[in-house]
C-alpha cells in the first residue's frame, strides 16, 4: 500500500512479530505477505494476507508488480494499491504459533505482525527486507506515475 503527501509517495510495511524479530529495525520490514491457499488466486491471497496482518481492507485497483524469489526460496508475487491508514488507530493482526526457543518443543502465541508504518522512500528502503527491494523501486516507478495523473 501506498499514498500520496505534500512531499511525495509513502510506503506501508510491516514489521514482524515474535522475539527473533523484536529488537531489528534495519532490513526486518516488510510488506504484509503469506501463503497461497490450495484454488487459491495470487491477488485473492494477497488481498487475504493483507487484511489477516493488518485488520485493514485493501481496495484496487491492484497494480501487478510480478514476483521474486526470496533469499529464502519462496516466490512472492505482489501488487501494489493506493490506500490510507491513520498510525494512530494501529493494526490487528493475526496470531501463530511459533517454537521458541527453536528446537525446544516449546511454543508461544505471537502476532504474526507486532507494528506498521509509513515510511518515505529512503527511509523504507533501509527498513525493508532485502530481498524484497525490488519490489519497493517497482512500486515506486510505477505508483508515481499514477498518482501524478490522477493529480
Amino acid at each position: 500500500m501506498c499514498r500520496k503527501t505534500t512531499t511525495g509517495l509513502e510506503y506501508f510495511l510491516v514489521h514482524p512479530g515474535g522475539p527473533y524479530w523484536a529488537k531489528k529495525e534495519t532490513g526486518a520490514w516488510s510488506i504484509p505477505k503469506g501463503m497461497i491457499e490450495i484454488n487459491e488466486a495470487a491477488i485473492d491471497a494477497a488481498v487475504r494476507e493483507f487484511h489477516e496482518e493488518t485488520g485493514l481492507h485493501s481496495q484496487g485497483p491492484y497494480e501487478p508488480l510480478g514476483w521474486l524469489k526470496t533469499r529464502g526460496g519462496k516466490i512472492l508475487h505482489a501488487w501494489a494499491f493506493f490506500g490510507n491508514w491513520n498510525e494512530a488507530q494501529g493494526i490487528v493482526s493475526n496470531n501463530i504459533q511459533l517454537e521458541f526457543p527453536y528446537k525446544s518443543g516449546k511454543y508461544i502465541t505471537i502476532p504474526e505482525v507486532d507494528r506498521a508504518s509509513w515510511w518515505s522512500f529512503d527511509d523504507a528502503l533501509v527498513r525493508i527486507n532485502p530481498s524484497q527491494a525490488p519490489l519497493l523501486v517497482k512500486t515506486r516507478e510505477l505508483m508515481w506515475e499514477r498518482a501524478n495523473a490522477n493529480g
